[in-house]
């Protein structure tokens, strides 16, 4: 006799963002049961506000699995975490995916912090999880450089980024969902380890800009944490989309 094949049903937080959107058509093209969470008002959205709690406790009732890519850059991120779980604890405990960023305990950045009191807030609820610490998106590169290219010469600092494309992280995620909880996994990195000035080399190629580039050192505590590598993961190299792919893509696409 055949095994019984049971549902899963997966809530996304955040699920109109770049990440969530990813994760939530990955899962959905997987033929899964996708309930997405949202303070926007969109086509097949659940309204709620991890901010006030508004909406959150119907969100979660009667779902499986919680991944939560919502976040906040105004230090909220815990908040957020906290309505979550005391949301997920009355609805019967599902197993809660949070996507980190890597070096959260290494790096003095104030989102850093947030990200590594979150995890631990998560850690410590009792409720069966999993924490994917990424390394940054492409796109977060991209933006940090690009707003350089305003001048005629072109600064950056001495360090390095192995940037993941968000939709090698969502698949990470979304194969996570359907998993046994992990606690915390192993890092998520993207396909390359390049110096900023590299990546600037790429942007200016794949825009058509000339600019002489220029690496600097930058003095203080959070720029010596990158310099030494404190938000790498060399050993763990399972993105697939390269910087420069990434970019090509964005070219073709006008």
């Amino acid at each position: 006799m055949a095994p019984e094949v049971v549902d899963v049903r997966i809530l996304v937080t955040g699920g109109t963002g770049q990440l969530g959107s990813a994760v939530v058509a990955r899962l959905r093209a997987a033929g899964e049961e996708v309930r997405v969470l949202s303070r926007r008002v969109a086509p097949d959205v659940v309204r709620g506000d991890l901010r006030t709690g508004r909406g959150v406790d119907s969100a979660v009732a009667g779902v499986d699995v919680v991944v939560h890519c919502a976040t906040d850059y105004l230090g909220r991120e815990a908040q957020l975490a906290r309505t979550l779980v005391e949301a997920a604890r009355w609805a019967g405990g599902p197993h809660l995916v949070y996507v980190s960023v890597v070096g959260v305990d290494r790096v003095p950045l104030g989102y850093y912090r947030a990200k590594h009191e979150t995890e631990q807030l998560i850690a410590a609820s009792g409720l069966p999880h999993t924490i994917q610490r990424a390394t940054q998106f492409h796109g977060l590169v991209r933006t940090l450089l690009a707003g350089a290219f305003r001048l005629p010469v072109v600064p950056v600092p001495r360090i390095s980024f192995q940037p993941v494309d968000v939709r090698d992280v969502a698949r990470r995620l979304a194969g996570q969902a359907l998993e046994d909880p992990a606690g915390r996994a192993p890092d998520f990195g993207g396909p390359e380890i390049l110096s900023a000035a590299e990546l600037a080399q790429a942007v200016a190629e794949a825009s058509a800009r000339r600019r002489r580039i220029v690496p600097l050192k930058v003095p203080g505590e959070t720029f010596r944490a990158y310099a030494d590598g404190g938000h790498l993961a060399p050993a763990h190299r399972e993105g697939e989309i390269t910087f420069r792919e990434y970019l090509a893509e964005r070219a073709d696409h006008g």
